[in-house]
């Protein structure tokens, strides 16, 4: 609760760098991720330690892992000072995502499945950070291109990272993120062959999995192979996360596997 609050307190403190065309100094903002960062981290380790598992076993932990694997991705790549401005574009997302975490009814007790089954979930739940922060450059990136079309001034004066350059982070940020959710969907197979003695079935979570591996894949060799660059790849990582924003929540309660 007490990171969620800070993380509300970024967002506050955002929306002044927002309306001052991003030209101050963004130092007090990654301060202040960077101490709701140390709140998240040992509370997630308090909790591993008192369930005596990995948390990422239920809709609570797994909002709180994937959150906190954004935090951490920013935290390194904020060292960057002109890359700091990611925060304030993170911070909304954060909140926001972090309040509905916190609803009661997600944090429901699952039977520990076992150090694969962590591993699987934590390969794709650190996918989905690092999609997340792509998103996030890629609202940097619409940003910038908006304020060099209607306000040249502003952008003129920003201190926010180059077109070219969040271009960049955005497809590093992807490409990370779909090696990370490879590599955890390749363990799908062997533990469904533990736990239904079968290595493909019609789950609804496994489906969506694999719809997921595919849009990525297919934003990736657009950007790579056909030279789908620039405004429509930053609304492509946007509109990807957007997805799975807002349908991952639904799919695994609806999914027998996974519950």
């Amino acid at each position: 609760m007490l990171a969620v609050a800070l993380y509300g307190v970024s967002m506050i403190y955002s929306f002044f760098l927002w309306r001052r065309g991003f030209r101050e100094d963004n130092r007090i903002n990654y301060c202040l991720l960077l101490i709701g960062f140390v709140f998240h981290t040992v509370a997630m380790v308090k909790r591993g330690f008192s369930l005596e598992r990995c948390p990422v076993n239920n809709l609570y932990e797994a909002t709180m892992f994937v959150m906190w694997t954004i935090v951490a991705t920013y935290l390194l790549i904020g060292l960057w000072s002109r890359l700091r401005y990611l925060g304030a574009f993170a911070s909304p997302i954060l909140f926001v995502v972090g309040v509905f975490a916190l609803m009661p009814a997600l944090d429901a007790e699952k039977v520990f499945s076992g150090g694969l089954g962590s591993l699987h979930a934590a390969l794709i739940l650190l996918a989905y950070g690092a999609f997340g922060l792509g998103c996030v450059a890629g609202m940097m990136y619409v940003t910038q291109e908006h304020d060099l079309k209607f306000h040249k001034l502003r952008a003129v004066f920003s201190r926010m990272p180059s077109m070219e350059r969040l271009e960049k982070v955005m497809g590093r940020l992807l490409m990370g993120g779909f090696i990370l959710l490879t590599l955890g969907l390749s363990l799908s197979p062997i533990l469904l062959k533990q736990k239904f003695d079968v290595y493909f079935t019609n789950d609804p979570k496994l489906i969506w999995s694999i719809f997921v591996w595919v849009i990525y894949l297919t934003l990736i060799l657009l950007h790579s192979r056909f030279s789908q660059t620039g405004r429509r790849f930053a609304w492509g990582a946007i509109g990807s996360f957007g997805f799975v924003l807002l349908t991952f929540w639904g799919v695994n309660l609806l999914s027998p596997a996974h519950n």
